[in-house]
């Protein structure tokens, strides 16, 4: 569920970049109650299920965006990666975040290869890379837990509508550390 991945980027942010508005409850001890709660009531009303869940990007920024703005954060921005982006631009960016300390919210919405279906038309957080020369894997982290997954497989779904990444910029004092397009 996208509205979950926005909350665990939240108690992220919140406990690591000091961005103690996003996160309601006390971010460096939290309760399964106080993660339902936020889940629920905080969150839901800017990332709720629709008929066909949230199934793009821009949904899902549009809604993180007016969580943040709601709760006094003028700090962070949000921009979609989507998924026709090329695998090495794309092998890029998730350095450039993860190097930044930022997880990246990613979806995917079909895949043609069947060890993927548990992350068919889901939400999940990309949390670190290992580059191995002709391996790039990322660590892929859903429902309380994580693996290692190979980004050439992930990223090529097999479909023209894949889904993509969400990428956090900070940006201080009116000016932008905005990422940069890879090219």
């Amino acid at each position: 569920m996208g509205s979950f991945r926005a909350c665990d980027c939240c108690i992220y942010l919140a406990r690591y970049h000091g961005m103690m508005e996003l996160y309601p409850y006390d971010a460096n001890h939290v309760t399964k109650a106080d993660y339902i709660r936020f889940a629920e009531q905080d969150m839901q009303p800017y990332l709720y299920p629709r008929p066909t869940g949230i199934d793009k990007l821009e949904t899902y920024i549009d809604g993180f965006s007016g969580y943040l703005q709601e709760r006094g954060n003028t700090i962070l921005h949000l921009q979609p990666w989507p998924g026709k982006e090329s695998l090495e631009d794309t092998k890029a960016i998730i350095c450039q975040q993860i190097d930044k300390g930022m997880p990246i919210p990613c979806l995917t919405l079909r895949h043609k290869n069947p060890l993927m279906e548990p992350y068919v038309w889901h939400w999940y957080l990309l949390t670190g890379y290992q580059n191995f020369g002709d391996v790039f894997l990322v660590k892929v982290v859903t429902y309380g837990q994580w693996q290692w997954l190979d980004l050439s497989v992930l990223w090529d779904t097999g479909y023209s509508r894949k889904g993509g990444l969400i990428l956090f910029d900070k940006v201080s004092q009116g000016i932008t550390n905005r990422t940069d397009r890879v090219k």
